[in-house]
């Protein structure tokens, strides 16, 4: 039998558990990984805690859509990909397990150089971001505003958006400012004044923004710096993102990604390996628990206690 984190109701973190379920067989044009380590990501603890819209639990819910492993087995129509690679899984529900039935359009190849734990690391961040900046139309000689860019999805933000040639503001509270810098942006802290801080410290006028944060702050300065409304977008403020004009993917977006859009997101999990293996892509690893361990897992992601990409190891 595998073993898998799943939960029968809506709750706090401690309505999830280890369960024993069926060994998964794989079908056409799917694979059998064995996980190595499963990213845990904010939209994971949001769905467990009824923050997101879903359907009613009827059988046990397994949690998880990032990951990355080994292929342990596969179905017949697979070309490309043999037992024993290892691969990097996006947008496959339940990579809290130690075995998952995974489509092979899901999967991307993982060198030797990127570790599972970056490879767990990659797709709703890195997918959010890509997509995002790729419907605004970032390119060189823009000038970005990332609100909230020391988070997973505001670093691959500003790492995609320096690699195209776009000057970056992100905020951030000035213990995250070094980091930034790092990754090539133009740090500013949040809070009162923030308006005055980013005109200050924009080279040039800010063409487009990205809100990753979530504030009324972050949407306020974002209109009033930025002209055309449509290159201002939200990953948070889903909802409420049509009375202020402006764009929303993910957040509980009432709009549906375009295929176009939807294309991007599975770009980026190959486009972001190549970038992490070339040396030219981080991301911030945060703690690595044990699987058995998801609920303390989802407690520091909900109360953002942890730095980094947090992970679970089988």
């Amino acid at each position: 039998m595998a073993r898998a984190i799943v939960y029968t109701e809506i709750g706090s973190p401690d309505v999830l558990h280890l369960s024993e379920v069926p060994d998964p067989v794989a079908g056409d044009g799917e694979v059998v990984v064995r996980i190595e380590a499963a990213g845990v990501n904010p939209i994971d603890a949001k769905i467990r805690g009824g923050k997101r819209p879903s359907p009613p639990i009827t059988e046990p819910r397994p949690v998880g859509f990032d990951g990355a492993g080994v292929i342990d087995s596969i179905g017949p129509g697979i070309d490309g990909y043999a037992v024993g690679d290892r691969v990097a899984i996006r947008d496959t529900v339940g990579t809290y397990a130690d075995l998952l039935l995974v489509p092979v359009a899901n999967l991307a190849s993982l060198p030797d150089s990127v570790t599972a734990a970056e490879g767990a690391g990659i797709g709703i961040p890195a997918g959010t971001a890509y997509q995002a900046l790729r419907s605004l139309a970032v390119t060189t000689g823009d000038v970005l505003l990332v609100h909230g860019g020391s988070g997973s999805v505001g670093q691959a933000a500003v790492q995609f958006a320096v690699a195209w040639g776009a000057t970056v503001i992100a905020t951030a509270s000035p213990a995250r400012h070094d980091q930034l810098r790092e990754l090539g942006a133009i740090p500013v802290a949040y809070g009162d004044g923030l308006l005055e801080r980013v005109r200050e410290a924009a080279p040039e006028d800010v063409t487009v923004a990205l809100d990753c944060a979530g504030t009324d702050e972050a949407i306020e300065t974002s209109l009033a710096l930025v002209a055309d409304r449509d290159r201002i977008a939200t990953i948070v403020r889903g909802p409420d993102a049509a009375s202020f004009g402006i764009r929303a993917f993910s957040g509980g977006s009432p709009q549906p990604l375009t295929a176009e859009e939807l294309a991007w997101r599975a770009e980026a999990l190959p486009a972001t390996i190549a970038l992490l293996a070339s040396g030219d892509f981080t991301i911030e690893l945060g703690p690595e628990l044990p699987l058995a361990e998801a609920a303390q897992a989802h407690e520091l992601v909900e109360s953002g206690a942890a730095s980094g990409k947090i992970v679970l190891i089988p």
